[in-house]
């Protein structure tokens, strides 16, 4: 049984990766506009954009563990 709720957590195709990277830049984006009013000027600037360069650093990681992770599995012997 938790190894079907496990299976729920594992992102296996990119269409999947592309929906999770969606939802972390609609979620900074809201954090970085939330710093924008709360630190007005440069300081609010520079922390919406280290928001939206977080979310362009994860999004590169897990297309990079996906593709690593669907080339370990082509390479394993069928049985």
């Amino acid at each position: 049984m938790l190894k079907k709720i496990g299976r729920l957590f594992v992102i296996k195709t990119k269409f999947e990766a592309c929906l999770i990277i969606y939802a972390l830049g609609v979620g900074a984006m809201a954090r970085g506009m939330a710093y924008l009013d709360h630190y007005p000027g440069i300081g609010g600037k520079l922390l919406l954009l280290a928001c939206t360069g977080s979310v362009f650093l994860a999004g590169a990681k897990i297309f990079d563990c996906l593709r690593y992770e669907q080339a370990a599995e082509a390479a394993m012997p069928q049985v």
